[in-house]
């Protein structure tokens, strides 16, 4: 008994110790449990922070917001003075029922995800009555899509609101009782420093001036400070008045307005669509400007100040005036009189209208012209970006050039009348008028160029400049450059397309031990003109390693090859930043006649010749089709590009000079690549549509990448520079 007993504790120890140890056991796989759920739930926490930090830093990092000026006018309110008072009861009243609106608006459009806010700035009276409410509207906008929201797109949505809601007299079209006048309506895109200084919170540069004594000088004047200088002068006259701005003197640095400028608006806000006129360098004489209305503002903008800049001048209140009259000549042939532009000598402002009827005596004389430093020629289908003129029922365009030009019209009875540009200010403009025997031949001196027509125009070397003189257009008619093939290129494309032989005949495909490596454009018999970058380097440099290949559509099969005798690099070529890329080569063998239908040299523009933003272009050459090939196109390659905007040029690479200019699309599908270089950028002239070398495929981000244009060199500023090695092309 006493061993089964023993047996028995035995047994009841053994299992007491393992459940002890089950427990334990049990306990310690809790304990565990309990640490890897843990583990687990701050591996969640973890990835959910992170997720939520890329989400509100990296997602915010790539969001843009886009800031939008405009203005309209309300045509049935009276303006009262606390309007100008930002505080005023009155003006808080007026901008909170704008704001009102404009918000429904854009929540209810297809921009809504888009819409912050709308914000008006001023609230003014003008020349026409009612109010003129100027605004802003802010979107904040992922970068893919920024390009959805255009200015046009942003003005149509407030347009049709409006009218529709006009049409269905609801409160939004009408402003809730504030009728709109659809005509004032304008929209531009601005900037974010505008935006900020305009409505109050970002300057301490800012000026409203009033002004009512007629005649009275009120100056203006600014100095830059160390730190660089924005500073906003909003001028406003009494009601039934204009303002004309003078410019004493301006001093800042010349550099296409990209870090400096002085920028006058007809309108109290920065809206690109009211610029009257933008100074980018110091200009050579005393500039006065007038304004359609009561309104004006200027911005003198002096970023880095490293030397002294400042801005003097001074505004005055003027009356409106009219311009034209009837004019009766005198029996005695010659000039006697002249007729100007408005507020001459003053910049004429846009869309003034002036009419002039003259009178001779007898029949047998007309009426003489002599236009100052500017010539007209008969208006095309392309129409006129300067005005027009309309000479008796008959339409023509006006341009600006350095001489004089003789303008005839066989009638005693002339109608002549000027319709200004409807953009900026432009210019001022005498003529001379007098009487002139029609049956006489009139005799060219010999600083005139005779026309084909038989009228002299005061400018010794108007052949081929690139700006039609003549009435009959005989001055640049037989030109021998700018001529090719496919006259009207109309085909709209993607990337790149192929080109037609004889198409762009100043194409020159630049071989460089056997292969394809750079591209050019002919000028002349011998010469071409290439990108100084292509001859970096003393192998490249040596022109016995080169031939040159033209009249070329498919690479191998080129009609007129030639070694280079020479190449001649600028002197102030910059290899690190490609300022000054440009290069001359000299042709070992000049190209024949016989090959003049698929050889010719394009037309090289005057050094007054300006590339506008927004202007179309071609780009041509042999080099890759995209960034990651490898081998160039076997076609010549064409690509039409637009014209950037000097100052988001430069604020897209930052290290853009005078000398160079984008080019290309938002959306990046057109540009040069690899293989481009040294070729040309051809614009065809308006007025008698001959190609121009505008530019010269320089550098670029990539190739074809979104908001990265190319960059080219400005061919125009070194006019002076091709001339004298190459004096032949005029």
């Amino acid at each position: 008994m006493v061993s089964a007993e023993d047996k028995l504790a035995k047994r009841i120890l053994a299992r007491k110790k393992h459940d002890k140890l089950k427990k334990k056991d049990k306990l310690l796989w809790n304990f565990q449990n309990k640490i890897i759920l843990f583990t687990l739930i701050l591996f969640i926490l973890g990835v959910v922070t992170w997720t939520l930090l890329w989400l509100f830093i990296v997602q915010a990092e790539n969001k843009d917001a886009l800031y939008f000026v405009g203005l309209f006018r309300v045509a049935n309110i009276e303006f009262l003075p606390e309007y100008r008072q930002k505080e005023s009861k009155e003006f808080l009243s007026m901008a909170q029922t704008v704001q009102h609106v404009m918000n429904l608006v854009y929540t209810t459009s297809s921009f809504s995800k888009f819409y912050k806010q709308s914000t008006v700035s001023e609230v003014s009276n003008n020349n026409n009555g009612g109010l003129l409410i100027h605004f802003w509207i802010v979107f904040v906008v992922p970068q893919a899509k920024g390009q959805v929201l255009c200015e046009d797109c942003v003005a149509a949505v407030l347009k049709d609101s409006i009218q529709t809601s006009i049409i269905n007299r609801t409160s939004v079209g009408s402003l809730q009782g504030l009728a709109v006048d659809m005509d004032s309506i304008v929209l531009s895109a601005g900037l974010r420093s505008d935006y900020w200084s305009t409505t109050g919170t970002g300057t301490n540069c800012m000026y409203d001036l009033y002004a009512d004594h007629l005649h009275k000088h009120f100056p203006l004047d600014m100095r830059a400070t160390s730190e660089g200088t924005i500073c906003y002068f909003k001028l406003i006259a009494s009601v039934g008045h204009l303002i004309r701005l003078s410019i004493v003197s301006l001093q800042i640095e010349a550099d296409n307005c990209i870090t400096d400028s002085l920028t006058i608006y007809d309108s109290l806000m920065p809206i690109k669509d009211k610029i009257l006129y933008r100074a980018c360098e110091p200009p050579d004489s005393l500039v006065s400007l007038v304004s359609t209305n009561n309104l004006m503002l200027v911005i003198f903008k002096a970023a880095q100040v490293k030397e002294h800049k400042e801005f003097h001048g001074y505004f005055e209140v003027i009356t409106q005036e009219k311009c034209g009259k009837a004019i009766m000549t005198k029996e005695k042939t010659g000039y006697e009189g002249r007729i100007t532009s408005p507020y001459y000598p003053s910049y004429y402002p846009p869309k003034c209208l002036c009419a002039w009827n003259f009178q001779t005596p007898q029949k047998s004389l007309g009426i003489a012209l002599k236009f100052h430093n500017y010539t007209i020629s008969e208006k095309n289908i392309k129409g006129c970006e300067r005005g027009w003129w309309k000479i008796n029922e008959r339409m023509y365009c006006g341009y600006y050039v350095d001489h004089q030009t003789v303008f005839h019209i066989t009638s005693s009875a002339v109608s002549v009348e000027l319709q200004c540009s409807s953009k900026v200010s432009e210019k001022p403009l005498l003529v001379e008028y007098g009487s002139y025997n029609i049956s006489q031949r009139i005799p060219c001196t010999n600083h005139m160029f005779k026309c084909r027509n038989n009228i002299c125009i005061r400018k010794q070397y108007a052949r081929c400049d690139g700006t039609v003189d003549c009435v009959d257009g005989s001055d640049e008619s037989s030109c021998s450059c700018g001529s090719s093939k496919i006259s009207n290129l109309i085909s709209r494309i993607v990337g790149g397309s192929n080109t037609e032989e004889g198409e762009w005949p100043w194409q020159v495909s630049l071989h460089f031990g056997g292969a394809a490596y750079c591209g050019a454009s002919v000028i002349s018999k011998e010469w071409l003109v290439s990108a100084a970058h292509c001859f970096q380097g003393s192998k490249l440099a040596d022109p016995r390693a080169w031939r040159a290949h033209l009249g070329m559509q498919m690479q191998g099969r080129a009609k007129f090859v030639s070694a280079v005798r020479r190449i001649i690099v600028h002197e102030y070529y910059n290899s690190r930043n490609y300022d000054y890329d440009i290069a001359l080569l000299q042709l070992s063998t000049p190209w024949p006649d016989t090959m003049s239908h698929l050889i010719q040299p394009i037309c090289l523009p005057p050094s007054s010749h300006k590339a506008r933003s927004g202007d179309k272009c071609w780009i041509t050459g042999w080099g890759q089709k995209q960034e990651a090939d490898d081998e160039g196109s076997a076609v010549l390659q064409k690509a039409e590009v637009e014209i950037i905007d000097q100052t988001l040029c430069h604020s897209t690479y930052g290290i853009i000079t005078a000398r160079m200019f984008c080019a290309g699309l938002s959306s990046g599908k057109r540009d040069g690549c690899k293989g481009d270089s040294g070729g040309p950028l051809s614009c065809q002239s308006n007025g008698d549509g001959k190609w121009f070398l505008t530019g010269i495929v320089s550098w670029g981000y990539g190739c074809g990448r979104p908001n990265f244009p190319g960059v080219y060199t400005r061919v125009s500023n070194f006019a002076p520079w091709i001339h004298k090695y190459v004096p032949s092309v005029l």
